[in-house]
């Protein structure tokens, strides 16, 4: 695939992905992104260990990443982690099992798509290792949500075990 056209992939994957937020509401944009933009940053930084280690490469660029990981990441991930928090979060269980259903299907189904397309390919890690990559920040998004939505009651708590005791 030309990189033109990898191009033009990456700017709609990002497009349609923000587009699909308008159909969340303000309220639940403002609401989820915190935690969903702490997730982000935490895929930056595994991103960058990632390359590093070399678990996977692109095909065209295989240093630039604003033409491989961050569409991705700017894009369906972050998107798509506010759209799993405003559909499952209150129920732990499902939220796991959902996310784990999602990351599954792009572990191994959507990256060896990648690879058949000459987009992307991983190297060092198998597709399991590549799910548990993804999957580890399921509890995490849920765990952040959870202190946003909750700062007030575990501050007071806090104070009263640190200050009263």
């Amino acid at each position: 695939m030309s990189s033109k056209i990898k191009g033009l992939i990456n700017i709609a994957l990002v497009l349609l992905s923000w587009f699909s937020l308008s159909f969340l509401g303000k309220s639940k944009i403002k609401r989820f992104l915190p935690a969903s933009l702490l997730i982000f940053l935490l895929e930056a930084m595994n991103v960058y260990v990632g390359k590093k280690r070399e678990w996977w490469s692109f095909y065209n660029k295989p240093n630039s990443f604003l033409t491989g990981e961050f569409p991705m990441m700017i894009g369906p991930f972050l998107t798509g982690s506010m759209w799993l928090l405003n559909w499952f979060y209150g129920n732990f269980k499902q939220f796991i099992f959902i996310n784990g259903v999602v990351n599954a299907f792009f572990a191994f189904f959507l990256v060896k798509l990648t690879e058949k397309l000459k987009v992307a390919k991983l190297n060092r890690l198998n597709n399991f290792q590549f799910f548990l990559y993804l999957f580890y920040k399921a509890p995490l998004l849920y765990g952040f949500q959870y202190l946003f939505d909750n700062k007030r009651k575990i501050l007071y708590q806090l104070r009263k075990v640190f200050f009263l005791s």
